[in-house]
């Protein structure tokens, strides 16, 4: 049988990094009024959790060590609800989020438990769970359906089956914003998450799908805005594919851990799927600007180039797919009221002041396309 351990708590100091005496760490409860603040390289997080749930439930996180996950699972247990982290052990349980105080860290990590297992380990994730018994299940890292039907099988009790769906699910449109009832895509490289989805609807279990367009905010693991504050550091250009006038939309991982609250034991989110992002939408040329201002840059320069000349090999030069791409978020605000509470600049300079302008990234720059296009830009302008 699966063994249950509460987490002992691991300290990790940021002696680079002090609160305003007046300030109060992420999701404590209280509306936090919040505005950019530089002295001293003072950052003041935005963002609290507003949402009272009716009633506190055993809940299992699949996955919830790094970026989504750990801003969800301190949201839960702000709100008393038991939560589990089922990971294989391999990354530290929990860890201080820049900007969370000494005493919220301690009170958080005390209260998590951790199941450890491979998810691919079928028969381990049935007798584990089936033992342990859960109401709700969030499902962060879960990429195909075959690994959701073990825990279905294990849990016929369940409450709620939250998943971590993407809006990447969508069939390529000219007609935009993409809406929950739009066509998707069978072949895309998310369809592990869409076969998912239909597993869920054929079940009869309680389900919610959140389709998050890009997501950014501290410690996000994908080269998004990092991509971006990298070369701004540098003082490089920025180069961006074709015009630069190509629309997307970003959202903040805190606004993505309230929608994830706001679902929870929500009768008007019983059996529905929701599109979760920022509340504009932003053109390649405007995000590098939205960068830069929101770590205090200059005006970048920003050098356009067409990909179809380059061969990069494997390698990526824009973190962005080259193409329109945003969705619509009115369903979550007119069925949940759930609303964003960052918009882009705010929202990037909150990334920024907690982690890149920190000194910490998750990835070390690599200029090397950089290079190769604007090798070839040198030339053409000589």
């Amino acid at each position: 049988m699966a063994r249950l351990v509460v987490v002992q708590q691991q300290q990790h100091k940021h002696p680079s990094f002090s609160l305003l005496p007046s300030s109060l760490s992420d999701f404590n409860g209280t509306r936090l009024q919040t505005q950019l603040q530089f002295k001293k390289k003072v950052w003041q997080p935005k963002g609290a959790l507003h949402v009272t749930a009716s009633s506190a439930k055993k809940i299992l996180i699949m996955g919830g060590t790094r970026f989504i996950g750990m801003f969800l699972s301190r949201l839960l247990v702000k709100e008393g609800h038991q939560v589990t982290l089922f990971t294989r052990g391999k990354a530290p349980i929990t860890q201080q989020l820049p900007g969370e105080s000494d005493k919220d860290y301690t009170d958080f990590s005390s209260k998590i438990l951790h199941l450890k297992g491979d998810r691919k380990d079928f028969d381990f994730v049935k007798s584990s769970l089936s033992a342990e018994g859960f109401d709700v299940v969030y499902d962060i890292n879960g990429r195909e359906a075959v690994e959701v039907a073990p825990i279905l099988e294990a849990l016929p009790k369940l409450e709620q089956y939250i998943y971590c769906s993407s809006a990447g699910v969508y069939l390529k449109s000219d007609l935009l914003p993409h809406f929950e009832t739009d066509a998707v895509d069978p072949k895309s490289r998310h369809k592990g998450k869409l076969e998912t989805e239909s597993l869920l609807e054929s079940s009869g279990v309680n389900w919610t799908s959140i389709r998050p367009v890009y997501i950014y905010g501290p410690l996000n693991y994908n080269p998004v805005e990092e991509w971006f504050f990298h070369r701004l550091k540098a003082g490089r250009p920025i180069p961006v594919p074709n015009s630069g006038i190509q629309i997307t939309q970003l959202g903040h991982v805190k606004d993505l851990a309230r929608a994830f609250i706001d679902v929870l034991g929500n009768e008007k989110a019983s059996k529905q799927v929701f599109n979760i992002s920022g509340e504009k939408y932003v053109t390649f040329n405007g995000l590098a600007r939205a960068c830069a201002k929101a770590g205090r840059f200059p005006e970048p320069e920003i050098i356009h180039y067409n990909p179809k000349e380059f061969d990069f090999g494997k390698k990526k030069a824009f973190p962005f797919r080259d193409q329109h791409f945003f969705a619509s978020t009115e369903k979550a605000k007119s069925v949940l009221g759930w609303k964003p509470e960052f918009d882009l600049v705010e929202g990037l300079a909150d990334s920024y002041n907690l982690d890149f302008g920190r000194g910490t990234f998750r990835k070390a720059a690599d200029f090397s396309t950089d290079d190769i296009i604007l090798g070839k830009s040198l030339v053409l302008q000589s």
